[in-house]
């Protein structure tokens, strides 16, 4: 498919695209653009492996910019990325793609986008645009997620622990894909090959700062998430720490009593105790008193 920048993003034939009037997009197949590279004039033997590539990133050739976009999906961040690769020189960009992604991007520009001052910039710049248009509403989604979780363990409920973990993954794997993000579009501002106007450099700057922005969002919901945990795992200690406290008591109102019992059971044959009426009820008696003393000692030191 091939389209032309004008004030909006037009579909066009082969033919006008390499015309030379407009700056043009084309979205391509691996075995379309190894049928049809040598007719955009790039100077480049790229041969993209839509399953090698793992990040997004641009590199800087003589005459030409390629690289290629590993796109988490939204709805399953965890999940397969969408991969494709792209070439670009002062004439126009090439995407490389197996699938259907950069189709529906484009599309979705086709029917929101209008420019004033059409240019490879702009485009480039809502292309990007398109890629995190929907992520504030994500990042707000995961805040309100841990919101629960942590009101969750606050009202003294079993935090979900398995959530929270998932989400510190999803979480990670977006900081990564800013980051590659913002490397991409500085690569783009640095414009070593001048193929972008200096003026419209400010696109890239901004998407940049955009991104960035999300960046900072994402590294605190990891710093809150790191928080819910340490709270979590702090009540898990208190819980721990009261149940040892109780075995404690427990073990150390019965200490005497097992002292008593292992006296009395040695059952030596001159023990004036084992004949004495009162014996038996004096033991007890003893014994009540010990546990009683025990538990008013332990109370007094709130240890119970």
């Amino acid at each position: 498919m091939y389209y032309l920048i004008d004030t909006m993003l037009r579909n066009c034939s082969a033919e006008e695209c390499h015309g030379g009037e407009f700056q043009y997009v084309a979205v391509l197949s691996p075995e379309e653009w190894n049928a049809e590279r040598d007719s955009f004039e790039m100077g480049i033997d790229l041969e993209p492996d839509i399953r090698e590539i793992y990040t997004t990133n641009a590199e800087v050739n003589y005459d030409s910019v390629t690289g290629s976009f590993a796109i988490p999906d939204r709805s399953n961040i965890s999940g397969c990325s969408h991969k494709f690769a792209f070439a670009l020189d002062e004439k126009g960009i090439v995407f490389i793609d197996s699938g259907d992604t950069v189709s529906g991007i484009i599309n979705r520009i086709m029917k929101t986008k209008k420019w004033r001052r059409p240019s490879l910039e702009r485009f480039i710049y809502d292309f990007l645009e398109q890629i995190v248009h929907e992520d504030p509403r994500i990042l707000e989604n995961y805040e309100k997620r841990l919101d629960a979780i942590d009101y969750d363990i606050d009202c003294g409920k079993e935090g979900n622990l398995d959530a929270l973990n998932d989400i510190r993954g999803e979480l990670r794997d977006m900081r990564i894909h800013y980051n590659q993000l913002i490397d991409l579009a500085q690569e783009f501002e640095e414009n070593e090959n001048s193929f972008f106007h200096e003026d419209n450099l400010r696109f890239f700057r901004l998407f940049s700062n955009r991104v960035l922005r999300m960046h900072d969002i994402v590294s605190s919901l990891l710093d809150y998430s790191n928080q819910i945990r340490d709270t979590y795992q702090s009540r898990l200690d208190v819980k721990q720490n009261h149940i040892m406290t109780v075995l404690t008591v427990v073990t150390t109102v019965f200490m005497p009593l097992t002292l008593i019992v292992g006296w009395y059971g040695m059952n030596f044959k001159y023990m004036p105790e084992l004949n004495t009426v009162w014996g038996y009820p004096v033991v007890i008696g003893v014994s009540v008193l010990i546990v009683v003393i025990s538990l008013v000692f332990f109370k007094r030191k709130k240890w119970l």
